[in-house]
């Protein structure tokens, strides 16, 4: 895996956000997370993905990524829509899903 010095330095600054979180800001999406069937088990993960989140993409797209977690097919429909604005959006939301993994694990 290729670590660019952009990618290292997002990760720490994720990182320091996540370890200095309080726990009442939870956003729409570790509240999504943790209502959904895996979400119970991993408040930890739910809080990373939340953390992430609020670094990589705009406040608005929470509620939309939210929504994937009770509807995955919405996510398929955005990633093979033809509008400009889904496109944007899903080239930002791959960014995310590549933090995720980065940092969360």
């Amino acid at each position: 895996m290729r670590h660019t010095v952009k990618n290292i330095v997002s990760s720490v600054l994720i990182l320091g956000s996540i370890a200095f979180a309080a726990p009442a800001s939870a956003g729409a999406i570790d509240r999504a997370c943790r209502q959904s069937d895996r979400g119970a088990s991993a408040p930890q993960l739910c809080g990373c993905l939340q953390a992430v989140a609020n670094t990589t993409l705009k406040r608005s797209e929470h509620r939309r990524v939210a929504k994937f977690f009770k509807d995955p097919h919405m996510a398929q429909e955005v990633r093979q829509s033809n509008r400009r604005p889904d496109a944007d959006f899903w080239l930002r939301y791959r960014s995310f899903g590549e933090q995720v993994r980065q940092v969360c694990g």
